[in-house]
């Protein structure tokens, strides 16, 4: 089995954290058997967060009774101390726990420290010292804010997109945490859904110090990464050959699909799905993007006004409204009877 530490924490857990972001789209009872299901597999991380909709819930609901045989991560993106104390309030009580193992910032645009304007920290300090949160951690989803993190001290673990598309300017990253004992758990290792060989996936995540986090919904999602436990897949040519194949067609200017840029958009563009749907449309069956449903949402492109909020909000600094014209292209062309 398979095992990792994340840094100083001393958390040590086998190398598949389970993502609880997905498990909003399903219900509460599909929820708890999912996640009861996981821990029962030999799971032992279940990280989620408070803007996750009703995630927290569903985990109380599945898993209060075994609480302490396992450890949850959870997130507030409050931006003041008075709305970090109501998150940690409201996840405790969604969480059905009296203490949160790693509570994290969640993206959040600078590096929050002790003493600053915002306060954060210091709360994070303070509910630490009340027992409510073990670990002090940070996601994010740009580099610099990243590795200021890293280097202050102040965080034991980092989560950050790291899958087998993400560059060198990533890998260092991991190696940075590994020198200063931060633990990095990987965010998007399936990079959004368009790695979609789990294995290969997992075999390149083996290689590094990183705690996959994977986000899962479906029964059958779930049996291939509790297959990976006692059997964990290796590095071998023929995944290495996928790899390179998908880092040829998928690598570079492409959106990751985190969603930061869709909140600001006034037209209403699902940018996370519309500005990926070439990739989306060459790498899972077509037809369940080209119904009905796929075309009123690829026509609300037609809207875009250019006002570029959005690529003011793209922590990977991509063209967003090109993107947007490039795959909405695409988009009409594969639905005209054209191949891509």
């Amino acid at each position: 089995m398979a095992q990792i530490t994340l840094g100083k924490t001393g958390i040590t857990v086998n190398k598949n954290g389970f993502g609880a972001l997905p498990i909003q789209r399903i219900s509460h009872q599909d929820a708890a058997k999912l996640l009861r299901r996981a821990f029962d597999g030999g799971i032992g991380f279940f990280d989620t967060a408070r803007v996750y909709s009703d995630s927290e819930e569903k985990i109380g609901l599945g898993l209060s009774d075994v609480r302490h045989q396992l450890y949850i991560a959870t997130k507030t993106a409050a931006e003041t101390a008075e709305d970090f104390w109501k998150d940690l309030h409201t996840s405790l009580t969604n969480l059905k726990t009296d203490y949160v193992d790693l509570y994290q910032f969640h993206n959040p645009s600078f590096c929050p420290r002790p003493g600053d304007a915002s306060g954060l920290y210091d709360a994070m300090l303070e509910a630490k010292r009340q027992g409510k949160i073990r670990h002090i951690g940070i996601t994010n989803h740009r580099l610099p804010v990243a590795r200021e993190a890293v280097e202050s001290g102040l965080y034991e673990t980092l989560q950050f997109p790291f899958s087998y598309l993400t560059g060198q300017q990533e890998l260092e990253l991991v190696s940075l945490c590994r020198e200063k004992n931060v633990g990095f758990l990987s965010m998007k290792a399936l990079s959004g859904g368009l790695i979609t060989n789990s294995a290969a996936a997992y075999a390149f995540q083996a290689q590094y110090d990183t705690l996959p986090i994977w986000g899962i919904q479906r029964e059958t999602e779930l049996d291939e990464f509790l297959g990976y436990i006692h059997n964990p897949p290796e590095m071998t040519p023929e995944l290495e050959a996928v790899i390179q194949r998908d880092r040829k067609e998928l690598a570079g200017s492409f959106c990751r699909g985190c969603g930061y840029c869709m909140p600001t958009c006034p037209a209403e563009i699902d940018i996370a799905t519309a500005a990926r749907m070439s990739l989306l449309l060459r790498r899972s069956p077509s037809a369940g993007h080209l119904n009905e449903k796929g075309q009123a949402l690829m026509k609300k492109v037609e809207d875009c006004t250019h006002c570029g909020q959005c690529a003011a909000h793209c922590p990977y600094e991509l063209n967003t409204p090109k993107l947007l014209e490039d795959n909405y292209r695409d988009y009409m062309e594969v639905l005209a009877g054209k191949p891509l």
